[in-house]
């Protein structure tokens, strides 16, 4: 199960709107916000794929301006193919 940590941003003004669309997928959880329209947030999902794909949404939706990667942990993930 990989989890990953990321930065999304978005305009001050459109904070209300990027959390209403952050919180659409139960594989990510808010940790966090400040007043210039950064979002912590940490994705726990069954696969990378999987992560990937919430990420690609994301980074699709209206309100959101990037999301950045943060931290990466893939360990069970490469337990598993060996």
């Amino acid at each position: 199960m990989p989890i990953g940590g990321f930065i999304i941003t978005c305009a001050p003004e459109d904070l209300t709107a990027a959390l209403e669309g952050i919180a659409a997928f139960p594989a990510v959880e808010v940790h966090g916000t400040d007043e210039k329209g950064s979002i912590v947030v940490v994705m726990d999902t069954e696969t990378s794929e999987a992560m990937d794909d919430i990420v690609k949404t994301i980074s699709r939706l209206p309100a959101i301006l990037s999301v950045g990667l943060a931290y990466l942990n893939t360990e069970d993930e490469i337990g598993d193919e060996a």
